[in-house]
């Protein structure tokens, strides 16, 4: 434990540029695995089951799961936080408590969401106005999916908090080892024993299970200023309340996302079965963006959080700007890739020329204002990091609630239009960016003024 105590940590005093590129890459890497897991579903059962099963896998059950898992992630960005400025400040005893209370929080919820789930699926899916042709697929897929919730959040938990450690590697190897079970599971169910949709979702529930299993076996053994024992696990009530003051916030602004989304996809499904299967397909490409985007904003609220708790405030700042300077270069760089290989990209989902078509449009239409959002992911990172939550909140979900839905709702139905419908996106993340720019840069003034 001396050696972990006196030992140099990088991410308050190494070379920023380097050990951000160091910190961020295993976290891309690994979240483009975990990607896979449902990518993977949506490649087989689109070739080999058919465009109907990509609408279930990809479409409604994809929102309905991306609403859970984003705004348990959003909770779980509260125990990171605080772990991450307890670990910069070397408070031992804290720290061991925020990850028994992390746990045991993820363990309550997962059996509400399962119930829950369980449930209110048929109901959820009708409100989103489903194809009816998938409607049952799409129930089977949800319900083994939410049955299997608990190995999701205790992965997604506990990988957050090593990484809010300065440990993204070990993430990342369970993850490719889970990924490629996943692949040679959904082979095996969905081709050569004929599971179809059933098939591909408990394939992704084992390969989640073993992906929980490795992580919690990891911070059993592998630090030594925190370890994890499963008879300690339980909440500590002067845990619990900070970390979901910081939490809560994200969580909130994840609901707004994907209450937006939920609407969006019920519009999606009255184009009918061809434009849902396409923006199924468009979802997964588009989840290369939001996923390089996503973990530059895991990296900057590392670096924001074990700086603020070492008190090293300088440092912060001069982090945020080298790590959006990157994230713009990357951006840039996959905006290209998605215009210039969209159409083969397409391909690997689905064979379908009129699916193809509308999904090609839709890609094209959307992705070059992803350069707007890289501003928005950066410095609300930041502001996470140094436990400021609120207000770029309250911000976010402004764009979103108030932009975007009014759009939707009242724009929209003016012309019944696609395009009319995926302009909401550019338009609430600019309204988004243009609030949240000058409130970073006037919190930066009073962290300077420290």
């Amino acid at each position: 434990m001396k050696k972990e105590q006196t030992a140099t940590n990088p991410i308050t005093e190494g070379v920023i540029w380097k050990h951000l590129l160091i910190f961020f890459f295993p976290i891309v890497v690994g979240t483009l695995f975990q990607q896979l897991y449902n990518t993977v579903d949506a490649v087989i059962v689109g070739r080999f089951v058919g465009k109907q099963a990509l609408a279930s896998v990809g479409g409604s059950a994809a929102v309905l799961s991306n609403f859970v898992i984003g705004f348990f992630t959003g909770l779980s960005a509260g125990a990171t936080v605080i772990i991450s400025q307890y670990y910069g400040a070397k408070d031992v005893r804290n720290l061991n408590k925020g990850l028994h209370t992390a746990y045991a929080f993820s363990l309550l919820v997962s059996v509400l969401i399962s119930a829950v789930g369980w449930f209110a699926t048929p109901a959820l899916l009708r409100i989103l106005k489903t194809p009816a042709d998938t409607i049952p697929d799409s129930i089977l897929y949800l319900r083994i999916y939410f049955l299997g919730i608990l190995f999701t959040l205790i992965y997604n938990m506990g990988s957050a908090i090593m990484r809010a450690l300065g440990d993204s590697k070990r993430p990342l190897y369970y993850l490719i080892i889970c990924c490629f079970l996943n692949i040679i599971l959904d082979i095996v169910a969905v081709i050569f024993l004929d599971m179809g949709i059933a098939g591909a979702a408990i394939a992704t529930v084992i390969s989640q299970g073993v992906s929980a299993i490795l992580v919690t076996r990891s911070l059993m053994i592998s630090y030594d200023l925190l370890k994890l024992r499963l008879r300690a696990i339980r909440i500590h009530k002067d845990l619990l309340k900070p970390e979901l003051r910081i939490g809560l916030p994200g969580g909130l602004q994840s609901c707004a996302y994907s209450i937006s989304n939920i609407i969006i996809q019920a519009v999606i499904n009255s184009f009918g079965t061809d434009t849902a299967a396409a923006w199924a397909a468009f979802g997964k490409l588009d989840a290369i963006f939001w996923t390089v985007c996503g973990s530059f904003g895991i990296t900057i609220a590392t670096f924001a959080g074990q700086n603020y708790g070492a008190r090293k405030y300088p440092r912060i700042l001069k982090s945020v700007r080298v790590c959006l300077a990157m994230a713009l270069g990357v951006g840039i760089a996959l905006i290209a890739f998605l215009f210039a290989f969209c159409q083969p990209l397409y391909y690997a989902f689905t064979t379908d020329p009129e699916v193809v078509e509308i999904g090609i449009y839709m890609l094209r239409l959307i992705t070059p204002s992803y350069i707007i959002y890289i501003f928005v992911e950066i410095f609300s990172g930041a502001l996470r990091g140094i436990g400021d939550v609120l207000a770029p909140t309250l911000i976010a979900m402004g764009g979103v609630l108030i932009v975007r839905l009014s759009w939707i709702l009242f724009v929209t139905p003016l012309t019944g239009e696609l395009s009319t419908l995926l302009y909401s996106y550019p338009l609430a993340w600019g309204a988004t960016a243009c609030c949240l720019i000058p409130y970073y840069f006037r919190r930066r003034k009073r962290l300077t003024a420290n």
